[in-house]
């Protein structure tokens, strides 16, 4: 796998940004226009770099097969560049500058989520976020918002489950990024279900970017160490903790899913993390092989990561969602969305039950070896925290 550099971020969002202009101001009424935003420079590029390409993937599978009822189907993306100022303002623009637009897909990041999705719930549009996992966005945004991945209950409880039965571990020091509502909410769960079945949390403590070296220097000795970082924040904690001389298990959500950041880490053999699906070439499914070879189609010198699939689910959602309605309304888009079951998604099956808007699904589980991401299993938890 090449590196995905800053630079070739920034040349992204320039090159994503002159296709929005020119998709605003040449769509055809009889096109469909897909809006997207997503984060693609800024603190969360490394997330929504992937996302935007796997949407772009699924926009292009969509028009091989016939497209939305009958019509071409248009990707219509823009910068969030992970700044809570400027996504409210480019959902804005968005929505008044594109026709035929009933649903925006977006931002990893609850926080970036949340400042999307008010947006387009106020204009009236669906909102499709692929990787916020956070279980209170629905609540916080009704009826229009909708989670393409499971919730941060889900995963936590996945991590503290598999640390107590797999790793042995029965107690840990846990580390938060005390800025985002992301990681406050991960810890908040595995602290719950790791003390629930017989673990004892020692240390809990918040941190900000400017005191997280303090905060590792204060770890006590722990069997675990559960690290709820922002991406970009991973190597440089990680090496802290190493510095420190403790060489046991770190863990985390799929904050960690970093990808080819890893390498940056070429020795790192015992970190552990929860995703959402293993898009690797050891993932031999049909879908995964097709989706594989589309993508090495498309974007030659790059790999996939989980944010390009889940992308993918989140715009052949909104086109089975749309199929089921049979209109661009957004909500008839809505109320089809609301019942959909048991699609089958690149990231698994997904249903939404008895009202709720985040569907049920199973987490994957990796491991970190020697720089590489590594699949572990796939599981899907008995029990998780209520939101």
């Amino acid at each position: 796998m090449k590196i995905r550099s800053y630079v070739h971020y920034v040349l992204m969002a320039v090159l994503f940004a002159l296709a929005a202009c020119s998709n605003v101001m040449d769509h055809k009424t009889d096109t469909v226009n897909i809006g997207a935003i997503y984060n693609l420079t800024g603190a969360l590029g490394s997330l929504g770099v992937p996302s935007s390409e796997g949407a772009a993937l699924a926009v292009d599978a969509l028009n091989e097969r016939g497209g939305i009822l009958g019509r071409d189907v248009n990707l219509v993306l823009v910068d969030g560049e992970t700044n809570l100022d400027v996504i409210p303002k480019r959902m804005q623009h968005l929505i008044e500058t594109t026709e035929n637009m009933p649903v925006i897909i977006g931002v990893t990041g609850t926080d970036s989520a949340l400042a999307a999705a008010r947006v387009a719930a106020a204009n009236k549009r669906v909102f499709i976020t692929s990787g916020a996992t956070s279980t209170l966005l629905p609540a916080d945004v009704p009826t229009y918002l909708f989670l393409a991945c499971y919730g941060d209950n889900v995963q936590a409880a996945v991590a503290a489950d598999w640390a107590i039965s797999d790793l042995n571990a029965r107690t840990v020091a846990v580390l938060y990024k005390t800025d985002m509502t992301y990681t406050k909410l991960i810890r908040k769960y595995f602290e719950e279900v790791f003390k629930e079945k017989g673990g004892k949390v020692i240390f809990s403590q918040g941190y900000t970017a400017d005191s997280l070296k303090d905060v590792i220097a204060q770890l006590p000795a722990a069997d675990l160490v559960y690290f709820a970082a922002a991406p970009d924040e991973v190597v440089k904690g990680i090496t802290a903790m190493r510095a420190t001389g403790y060489a046991g298990p770190i863990a985390s959500g799929d904050g960690f899913d970093i990808d080819e950041d890893w390498k940056k880490l070429p020795t790192e053999d015992n970190s552990f993390f929860t995703t959402h699906a293993d898009v690797s070439a050891a993932n031999t499914s049909a879908e995964m092989i097709a989706f594989r070879k589309a993508f090495a189609a498309k974007y030659p010198d790059q790999e996939p990561s989980a944010f390009s699939a889940l992308a993918y689910d989140a715009v052949m959602l909104m086109a089975e969602a749309t199929e089921k309605a049979g209109s661009l309304g957004a909500d008839a888009i809505q109320k089809a969305l609301s019942t959909l079951q048991d699609y089958k998604g690149l990231t698994g099956t997904i249903s939404y039950q008895n009202g709720s808007r985040i569907p049920v699904k199973s987490v994957a589980l990796f491991r970190v070896k020697n720089g590489e991401e590594a699949f572990v299993q796939e599981i899907l938890p008995d029990s998780v925290p209520a939101p």
